[in-house]
């Protein structure tokens, strides 16, 4: 077969994997390239290691079934490095001093940096530069999907990239439970202790699941401090600050506490239609700052929705041949977007005012102009303007009859507060939270 041949076949197959597994196409598949397509066997070539583990834990089966529809024949696939041997026998075996799988899109380089996670961002980059003479530990604390995951691979990226030859070990809180459970199991306690109390950089992810684990508590004690006295980086994430993790020993939750604490907050809008367009571009897709507005203004919660929404939108846009355009996203993800804020009524939100603030419903309905009365009015008017269909007429209607410039001059306050004070920024992510887990979609 000719290599103008193969490469036409090729470039189709990645057309038709890209339609068939949009959550895991990414731009930088352009820089793939066949390494041996013959005898029911089709070799991709991947220009490094995170790249290939990247391709073989999330895109074997797309690639298997494109091969197969484009070709008409069974073929099995396989991803190599192209500068390794051809049939890959040696490519795909991760460094062994490096106890984590690099996924190629947790880079410092892709990572949108906001007023939410500054200082953890900062805090991340300044311990890959200088492992265990800044903060150590580090731990980071926020909820899920927003972005604690990606700060722990970059760390570990940057840190090998500097350190040829560093020692990482990089696991969730589970795996470390279930590994120390094996050793003690198999009799091999002393090769479990000298596995993680040697290493460069120890990365634990979801620290929090230690809780009610005695015996595993005991154990990562004597680690942490193994580690921390030879001067070597413990980086730790977890839902919630180390005081607040239940079951957890004094003297972890001291030592968890002699480093620096940084917090992850959900990103603000200007942060999450940044977000919007890095992920965009990493999956080679060009869509505009008006859909980038529009998905940022309906989807707050963290980046795993904000990724679901892009997926969704490249999804509808393949299977429909359509240019992504801002009437495809609102019709892709009309159910998506629009499913929590149909499902929110103004009751629900002043309940959850009123409640925080405590005051009464009538309080909000009457003429009363005092401070304490009259901030909560006019968040009650703020959410509901965010968080609702309800038009400007109606939602003063519910707080005793105000009118739209009323309710228009409460929202523009309330929302130039937001961009100057921290707390007040803070505050509405936090009753927005409890809005929406009240009404599940």
């Amino acid at each position: 077969m000719a290599v103008w041949e193969i490469e036409e076949i090729f470039s189709d197959i990645l057309d038709r994997a890209r339609s068939l597994d949009p959550v895991n196409t990414r731009q930088w598949f352009d820089k793939l390239n066949v390494t041996q397509l013959d005898g029911g066997s089709l070799i991709i070539g991947c220009p490094d290691d995170s790249t290939v583990q990247f391709m073989r834990e999330n895109c074997r089966t797309s690639f298997l079934r494109a091969s197969q529809q484009v070709t008409g024949h069974l073929v099995t696939v396989d991803f190599v490095i192209d500068d390794k041997d051809e049939m890959g026998l040696s490519s795909s075996q991760p460094d062994n001093n490096i106890g984590f799988k690099q996924n190629p899109d947790y880079t410092f380089g892709n990572f949108v940096v906001g007023p939410s996670n500054r200082l953890a961002h900062a805090s991340c980059i300044a311990i890959s530069q200088s492992p265990g003479d800044t903060y150590n530990p580090l731990f980071l604390y926020g909820s899920s999907g927003l972005g604690k995951t990606h700060l722990l691979h970059a760390v570990c990226c940057e840190t090998r990239n500097k350190y040829n030859g560093a020692v990482i070990q990089f696991l969730s809180c589970e795996d470390f439970v279930n590994r120390f459970i094996r050793a003690i199991e198999q009799g091999n306690l002393a090769g479990f202790q000298s596995q993680f109390r040697t290493v460069d950089t120890l990365v634990i992810d979801d620290i929090q699941f230690l809780s009610e684990r005695e015996q595993s508590q005991e154990e990562f004690f004597h680690t942490f401090n193994a580690l921390y006295n030879s001067g070597k980086q413990i980086l730790l994430s977890a839902d919630s600050p180390p005081n607040e993790i239940p079951a957890l020993e004094k003297r972890l939750i001291s030592r968890f506490n002699w480093g620096l604490v940084a917090r992850v907050d959900p990103p603000s809008y200007e942060t999450r239609a940044a977000i919007i367009q890095k992920k965009a571009r990493l999956r080679g897709l060009e869509i505009s700052e008006e859909i980038s507005e529009y998905i940022a203004k309906r989807i707050y919660a963290n980046v795993r929705e904000l990724e679901g929404a892009l997926t969704t939108i490249y999804a509808v846009s393949m299977t429909s041949n359509e240019p992504i355009t801002l009437e495809l996203a609102k019709f892709a993800l009309e159910g998506q977007v629009d499913a929590a804020v149909r499902h929110i009524s103004i009751t629900d939100i002043i309940d959850v005012v009123t409640t925080y603030y405590d005051v009464r419903l009538t309080d909000l309905q009457s003429k009363k102009r005092s401070q304490s009365i009259t901030l909560p009015r006019q968040i009650c008017m703020y959410l509901a303007r965010n968080l609702t269909k309800h038009s400007l007429e109606e939602i003063g209607g519910h707080l005793g009859g105000r009118d739209h410039t009323t309710v228009m001059h409460a929202c523009s306050k309330i929302a130039d507060i937001e961009k100057t004070d921290d707390k007040m920024k803070n505050l509405l992510l936090d009753l927005t939270k409890k809005i929406t887990e009240n009404n599940p979609t």
